[in-house]
Order: C-alpha cells, then structure tokens, then sequence
C-alpha cells in the first residue's frame, strides 16, 4: 500500500535495513533531538560531528541520553562537513544530514570536486514531500532549493528522482504534473514547450514507469472540478502525485504557502549525490527534521 501520511515513513524504515547516518555540526536541539528520536525508533543509528561539549550540554538539557551516539569532536563548521563527507565516501555512514551549518556550506562540501559526493554528470536537485491537511494524499515536489532555473536535461534528472521518491512511498505508476501557466502549449512559455517535449519522451518510454503530463496548471492537478470545466482528461486531473516547477520561485511560493498557510507538514532531501542528504531549513522542527531522515533512509539504496 502506498504512504499517505508522513508518520507512515517510520513503520515503513524499520521493514528496511537500518541505515548509518552522520550529521555535519549537530550541535543544535532539533537536529540533536530528530536523530535521537529516528535512533529511539529504529530508523537509524546515528553520527553526531560537532562542538562535543556543546553536544553533550544540549543533550543534557533535552534529556537525552548522548551515548545512544558516536560524537567526532570538531568545533569548525566546515570541516565538520568535510569530515562528514569522507566518513560517507569512506563506507563509514548511509546517509548525510546538516545540522546548523548553512546550506551554503553544507552543499559545497557535496559538490567538492576532489572529495565530495558527485559523480560525473550527475545533477542535484532538491525533493520534497508534503502532507497538505487539503489534499487526499501526500505531494511530491521538486524543487525548491537548489536549482534555480532548471535546464532542460535537468528537469530529465528531476522526473527520475521524482519517480524513484515516489516507488520509496510505494507508488509504483506515479501521476507527475509538470507545471506551467496553462494545459495549452506555448512556444512563448519555455516551461510549456519544454513540459510538451518531456511528455511525449515518457509517452514513447524514455522515462521509467510513470504518467508524465505537462504543461498543466496547478488547478488541474489538484481538482478534478476545475479539470472537468476546462474539458481536461487525463488520470492526473485532480489526483497528482509528483509536481515539477519550472523554477525555484514557484516552489518557493508553493512550498512556503503550504507551510506557512496551510499547516503542511514535510520532509526533504537532496536527490543526485551518492547518498540521500537530508536538507532542512536550520529552523527547520524536530518533526520535520525527523521525517526527513526517515524519507532519505527509505530512498537509500
């Protein structure tokens, strides 16, 4: 059965095996308190790289019990994300996680072209999933993060990743909506004539299993109301699984909406590194960050 609500992810970490994760300068509460409670759950065992005075002390003061963790003293922020890094391209951990560095720094020590997490040509995008009290099942986004005008062989990497999110969810054939101002194709509207050209690619199979329609706007994806005034057939029409923005402005809006609005609750990762790296905002909840480290386990291979 496909996940539909986000604390549906925990029961389904534990039928996998445990993943090792380290998180780069955790020295703050929620990341402290989301790793402790993924380790309390059975999700992961966890890696703590920070000040370890700090840890300890903050530790303390959440009641919890610091020795469930193995801590790597380092009290410089980058060089916690370097050390974290090598210990994954060492064979030493699954998963990455920030802590209170800043995304700035926590991607550059992926994308280090001598010791970080890429290989050759491949593209980082940002994926998010989030449970909309509105919405009859769970939303998988891209991206909102990290590529800020996605050209078109990105948007390619994008749809993988959004196919492969949603198997880890247990969606087998997903309904992905690639977004635009309108379902009619313009060659004014770059996002509308490249959705046109990677829609017929998956209609001739270049993509794996999946429903790729585009362009189409945000309305009739979400409502089948709004699709049956507009005289759009497709099995997207107000029941999409995956949504691809043309750009980081329009996540944005949509991710900070449903946030900030509408009481959604989410989890994110990084998509395109040799491991899932969980990215939350530094002010980011513990629930959030948790839900986070229990969707990058369950998309780790």
């Amino acid at each position: 059965m496909p996940i539909t609500k986000l604390d549906q992810l925990i029961d389904a970490c534990k039928a996998k095996p445990r993943r090792k994760l380290v998180a780069a300068y955790a020295n703050d509460s929620h990341t402290i308190c989301a790793v402790s409670n993924a380790v309390d759950m059975g999700v992961i065992d966890g890696i703590l790289i920070g000040d370890e005075s700090m840890i300890k002390r903050v530790c303390e003061e959440e009641k919890v019990d610091y020795r469930k963790f193995q801590i790597i003293h380092e009290t410089v922020d980058t060089a916690c994300a370097a050390k974290a890094v090598k210990m994954i391209n060492d064979k030493g951990a699954d998963l990455l996680m920030k802590g209170l560095l800043s995304t700035e720094k926590y991607m550059k020590a992926i994308l280090n072209k001598e010791c970080g997490l890429m290989n050759p040509g491949a593209v980082l995008s940002h994926i998010a999933v989030i449970e909309v009290p509105t919405y009859h099942k769970l939303l998988i986004i891209s991206d909102v993060a990290v590529l800020p005008a996605p050209e078109f062989s990105q948007k390619v990497a994008q749809i993988n990743y959004l196919i492969a999110a949603a198997n880890a969810l247990g969606i087998d054939n997903p309904k992905i909506g690639l977004l635009s101002a309108s379902e009619s194709v313009s060659t004014k509207i770059m996002s509308s004539y490249e959705a046109a050209v990677l829609s017929k690619m998956s209609d001739r199979g270049q993509f794996k299993k999946a429903i790729i329609e585009g362009p189409v706007s945000f309305d009739i994806m979400v409502d089948k109301e709004s699709a049956k005034i507009k005289g759009f057939d497709s099995p997207i029409a107000g029941d999409v699984d995956c949504i691809l923005f043309p750009n980081i402005e329009s996540g944005q809006v949509f991710y900070k909406g449903m946030t900030k609005l509408c009481n959604a609750e989410l989890a994110a990762y990084v998509a395109g590194a040799r491991v899932p790296a969980v990215l939350s905002s530094r002010g980011d909840s513990t629930k959030t960050k948790l839900y986070s480290i229990a969707l990058a386990s369950l998309v780790c291979k």
